[in-house]
């Protein structure tokens, strides 16, 4: 009698991330809503590195890429390492994705101007919608504090008006 196949379990999710706010340069924020949620959570582009050492440039880019089919190397797209991180608790109903015991997680913040025609390919297993809004009123709809904040910063961060 032959032996069941072991099923390989996913990887514990590595507790560093990016958040990568894409904007265009009047100061308008691409939001996706998340599919695997019940209630209407809306963010920027995030993602967790897929190795220890994969530098978070690496991790934002190919974010970007997977979430919203976005190239940053296209011509007028700039990513820009804003040099801010955040620590947060993770939510409850998402540590069973990390290794016992990890609570929290470290969030490097990117930014992505793109231009204003710029089209988005959602990944529908991770994402169901997206809007581009002003980048108060996509603060105010960002489920996420830290993305909200990271929202209100960028004019500053960009040089234009104050937050």
């Amino acid at each position: 009698m032959g032996q069941r196949p072991v099923q390989q379990q996913r990887p514990y999710k590595i507790p560093q991330s990016v958040l990568v706010v894409i904007h265009t340069p009047d100061l308008h924020v691409l939001l996706i809503r998340r599919a695997d949620v019940a209630t209407d959570h809306w963010q920027s582009v995030t993602g967790s590195k897929d190795a220890v050492d994969e530098p978070f440039e690496q991790t934002a880019m190919r974010e970007v890429w997977e979430e919203t089919g976005i190239d940053v190397h296209r011509p007028g797209h700039t990513l820009t390492d804003w040099h801010l991180e955040n620590v947060y608790e993770i939510y409850p109903h998402w540590r069973h994705r990390y290794a016992p015991g990890v609570t929290s997680n470290r969030e490097h913040v990117f930014g992505l101007q793109v231009p204003a025609a710029t089209v988005v390919r959602l990944n529908p297993r991770e994402h169901n919608d997206h809007v581009w809004l002003p980048h108060r009123a996509a603060a105010e709809r960002c489920f996420s504090p830290s993305n909200a904040e990271a929202c209100l910063l960028l004019p500053r961060l960009m040089g234009g008006e104050a937050a």
